[in-house]
């Protein structure tokens, strides 16, 4: 009754009075209007999702039918979305819990529950809903977006208008009743200039008529203003009214090797555990790190703990880490395994820190906690999947020093001339400006020489950043950064009309044995950035403090001693003196490797003795891309427009 009140007779004005009135009404109306009159004005009046409001139009929005013509099945589901459309389309809503997948599930459940219900209450037979049940739930049409939100129109005024609906009193239900004018902080010529790069690279490389791995590849990407975390630009896929999923927000997919920035940062940060001390360690007990310091970069090593002993997960299983190409490195510093992007360093270096640092870390930086992964030592090779928004800004604030302001896009919003939200961003110093600039100086590396060099800006125009690809190549990136500007840039394969979607391979995509974020995510990259600062000033990067201490990893030395180093700069050697000779080990016999989702993978493990290498390996660049429908353990969130099936996201009570 109070929301038939609510619809029908009153405004949707958040205030005090207008409460007091909807109460009153209703206890009036609920004495002397019958029941039925008010559950149909109710029904004829509620939101239910996709822009419509009343049944008549919710069956048209949903299956392209008058609500006379609807069956009770297709009822039933519509029922459901009046508990929350955006958890209850099909298509998906916003945020990382509202992926189509899980929304898909809550669906079915909500419509087999009230089709029980209908029996239960006598209002029909038990044969008919089993007929119902046997014919399936009734997918109702695909949303069918407005023609003026064609091209990257769609998939900006769903980002303003999400993160407007959560960050103010207006619900979306009243967003769509109209009368809100949205000043965002898009910048229309980046955005044509964003486009444009993809356009390049798709139309140049990818021929999905002639090559079947050329079909389905999606690319999304987001540029943000490290000062102030204003979000310039975004791609959210080819056209907003053939595909409905924003590529710029969150879609489940896994970044790989640009999450290893933060495993560095936390390292720097926190420092490196004493192999003699309890898990638990004060910063006393812990030795903050240099990019001098040196590990292990050989292939298929053995995991260890961080007190030296061999990593085990709760089945007695050990870890042996795989690098792309399952390439010997040898002996290396920080900066060199992330110039080369080894991954054998940073997974041991994530333990000795501990994978909740490293957690810490990402969070510090801005990334959000309902897309990070379970903290199991595949963690800090990237198997978590923040929003291309969300790397973008994580990745801003070692471009601003440590300061970080999360993304935003709305700067005001008016309703009949009078302003009724304005955004306030909140900058804070997360962390230390001594990191963050070495952190920036190790990633100028990879552009300058490393696996980042095809992302090389024009005029001599300094950039930092880090390519990162997944296991069975499902996905590539590349996110980088200048002083003015903080882009990322994703790339997949999905075939999003798919009844069951999941993330397909890229061997062989664009006529390459293989992608790598160096390849068309940083060609991407480079296009926009180039042509986006164009008239920018040239900037250069502050000027790193040396930090930290140089230390040797398990396997170069049984207990290093550290030794205060200044930071090499690229004018000094990051090589040390003496090259410490590897303690030689027993060869083990071979073992199983622990699943990168395994949930009985710990951090601590079990211990052991056993030192070398293994034959079973982990991932070779970025852990395991696992299919979107894959379980896990995380929470939903607040930073999507739904995305995919989403992995390891969305269950009812997320």
């Amino acid at each position: 009754t109070q929301q038939y009140v609510k619809n029908a007779m009153l405004s949707q004005d958040q205030t005090i009075t207008r409460k007091v009135k909807e109460l009153f009404i209703s206890i009036r109306v609920g004495a002397t209007v019958d029941k039925d009159e008010i559950l149909a004005g109710y029904l004829n009046t509620a939101y239910y999702g996709r822009g419509a409001y009343g049944i008549q139009a919710a069956a048209r929005a949903y299956y392209d039918k008058d609500c006379d013509e609807l069956t009770v099945s297709e009822s039933a589901f519509l029922s459901a979305t009046l508990n929350g459309p955006n958890l209850y389309d099909p298509a998906g809503g916003q945020g990382s819990a509202a992926t189509p997948a899980a929304n898909l599930e809550r669906a079915k459940g909500r419509w087999s529950w009230t089709l029980k219900r209908e029996v239960e209450t006598k209002r029909l037979f038990a044969a008919e809903r089993n007929k119902y049940i046997e014919a399936g739930f009734p997918k109702p049409q695909a949303p069918q977006p407005a023609t003026n939100k064609a091209g990257q129109i769609g998939y900006l005024t769903d980002l303003a208008d999400n993160f407007f609906v959560n960050n103010s009193k207006v619900s979306r239900a009243e967003l769509d009743l109209g009368g809100y004018e949205i000043h965002t902080t898009f910048d229309k010529k980046k955005m044509g200039q964003l486009e444009d790069a993809v356009k390049k690279v798709t139309e140049k490389n990818l021929k999905p008529k002639e090559r079947s791995k050329d079909k389905y590849v999606q690319f999304g990407g987001a540029s943000v203003n490290p000062k102030t975390g204003e979000i310039v630009a975004i791609y959210g896929g080819k056209d907003a009214t053939e595909h409905y999923t924003n590529n710029a927000d969150y879609t489940g997919v896994q970044v790989g090797s640009t999450f290893k920035p933060f495993v560095l940062a936390a390292a720097m940060t926190d420092g490196v555990r004493d192999p003699e001390g309890g898990p638990e360690q004060g910063p006393d007990e812990r030795t903050r790190v240099s990019p001098a310091s040196m590990y292990d970069g050989d292939n298929k090593l053995k995991l260890r703990n961080y007190d030296g002993s061999i990593w085990h997960d709760r089945d007695g299983k050990e870890w042996h880490q795989a690098n792309d190409g399952d390439e010997d490195y040898g002996p290396v510093t920080l900066r060199e395994a992330m110039k080369d992007s080894v991954n054998t360093p940073f997974i041991q270096l994530g333990v000795d820190v501990g994978t909740d640092k490293v957690k810490d870390a990402a969070l510090d930086a801005g990334l959000s906690e309902d897309q990070l992964a379970s903290t199991v030592p595949s963690f800090s090779l990237g198997t978590s999947d923040p929003s291309a928004i969300r790397l973008a800004g994580g990745y801003a604030t070692f471009a601003s020093e440590g300061e970080q302001t999360d993304p935003w896009s709305v700067k005001t919003v008016k309703q009949k001339g009078q302003v009724v939200f304005e955004h306030e961003a909140k900058t804070e110093q997360n962390i230390d400006t001594d990191v963050a600039n070495n952190v920036t100086d190790v990633l100028k590396t990879v552009v300058d020489k490393g696996t980042g060099t095809s992302a090389q800006l024009p005029a001599g125009r300094p950039a930092a950043g880090k390519t990162g690809t997944t296991d069975g190549n499902k996905s590539a990136w590349f996110a980088g950064y200048t002083p003015q500007l903080s882009t990322a840039i994703g790339m997949f394969r999905v075939n999003d009309k798919a009844e069951n979607q999941k993330f397909l391979e890229m061997y062989g995509t664009g006529g390459q044995q293989k992608i790598h974020g160096a390849s068309f995510p940083a060609e991407i990259w480079a296009d926009y950035m180039g042509q986006a600062l164009k008239n920018e000033p040239v900037l250069q990067f502050p000027k790193p403090e040396p930090i930290g201490s140089k230390i040797l990893g398990p396997g170069l030395k049984a207990s290093p001693t550290p030794t205060p180093t200044p930071t090499p700069t690229e004018s000094e050697s990051s090589e040390p003196s003496t090259e410490p000779t590897p303690t030689p080990t027993p060869t083990p016999s071979e073992s199983e490797s622990c699943g990168v989702f395994d949930p009985n993978c710990g951090e601590e493990g079990t211990g052991g003795t056993d030192g070398g290498k293994g034959t079973d390996i982990g991932g070779s660049d970025g852990g395991a891309t696992s299919d979107p429908t894959a379980p896990g353990d995380n929470n939903g969130g607040q930073n999507g427009n739904g995305g995919w099936l989403g992995g390891p996201r969305g269950s009812e009570d997320d």
